[in-house]
Parts: structure tokens; C-alpha cells; sequence
């Protein structure tokens, strides 16, 4: 079937960083989250694969089919003696209309916490990254032209000073 009016189904790149807490140990974290939202139901995080801690999960033999989304498969979680069976699922053929999260991987949110993170508190490099992002989307002539007007390293400036936009106090140093 396809997500139509009736039954709508979006995919779309999370604005924030995700995490999942399993135990008391984050097992997935991830600035590249997909949020799917699907007709009146909660929106669901689906974390990349390469964002999760696979080695504490065993692939089981129970799948799901969705009309719309295509055949699930599950995993069970074990983690310093807890348990959490079937509590992960992916769609690895995901179905056309939400081919985005094929491969990536959703959790049962009453077994394990799925929450917002702000990137700025846990990410080192965060700050490097939405510069070279912005450094992206400034054309190259703006930059030149910006270069332009500063010094040269003699002490004068590449171009004609810009007009000044606020004037000097008069009377000189207090």
C-alpha cells in the first residue's frame, strides 16, 4: 500500500542529536536520526545502523509485515545481565515510500529511552561543524569581498575603507 491522505507517512532528518539509554549506557547516538511520522501515531527515531551499539544485540527470528513500511526484522538487547527481547526493529527492504530508514534501527520506547540531545553540550566539535556548514552556504564572492576590506598585513586594507556606521565621541580619550 501506499501512505496516502488517509494514512500519511513522512520521513525526515531529525533537527537535533538522538540518543538511546538501554541499562544505564547510551547504545545509540546520532546527529543523523530519521523521524518517521505515520498517520496518528507517536513519531518514531530510526538511528543509522553505524550510530548503534550492535555488539549487544542478536538478531531474532520474529519479523512483522506493515502495508505500508514493508517487512520488519527484530533484535533482542542484553547489556550487563538485562534483557530487552524484540526491542529494536528494522525495515532492511523498506518499502519505497519510507526507503530512508531502510537499514536503520527503531526501538520499543517502553523498554528503552529515546531522547534529544543538544548537540553543543556533548559534541567536542560542534561549533567546527556548523561553521564549515555555514562557510558552505556563503557564496565565495561575499567571502572575497569581505577578505578584501581587511588588512593586508601592513597595516592597510586590501580596498577603500567602508563608509563608518557610528561616529567617534567628540572630545578624544577620558
Amino acid at each position: 500500500m501506499t501512505p496516502g491522505p488517509d494514512h500519511p507517512i513522512t520521513v525526515e532528518p531529525a533537527t537535533r542529536r538522538w540518543r538511546a539509554l538501554f541499562a544505564g549506557h547510551v547504545i545509540a547516538d546520532s546527529n543523523r536520526a530519521l523521524i518517521l511520522r505515520e498517520a496518528s501515531y507517536p513519531p518514531v527515531v530510526y538511528f543509522p545502523r553505524e550510530d548503534v551499539a550492535m555488539e549487544y544485540m542478536s538478531r531474532t527470528d520474529r519479523q512483522t509485515h506493515c502495508p505500508y513500511k514493508g517487512d520488519a526484522g527484530y533484535y533482542t538487547l542484553l547489556m550487563d545481565g538485562h534483557f530487552a527481547e524484540n526491542a529494536v526493529w528494522t525495515y532492511d527492504d523498506a518499502a519505497p515510500s519510507v526507503g530512508g530508514i531502510a537499514g536503520h534501527l527503531a526501538f520499543y520506547t517502553d523498554q528503552i529511552e529515546v531522547y534529544e540531545v543538544d548537540d553543543a553540550a556533548v559534541n567536542p566539535h560542534h561549533d567546527e561543524e556548523v561553521r564549515a556548514r555555514e562557510a558552505e552556504a556563503m557564496p565565495r564572492s561575499e567571502v572575497d569581498e569581505i577578505i578584501q576590506h581587511t588588512d593586508a598585513g601592513d597595516g592597510r586594507s586590501q580596498r577603500e575603507h567602508w563608509e563608518p556606521n557610528v561616529s567617534q565621541p567628540d572630545g578624544g580619550v577620558r
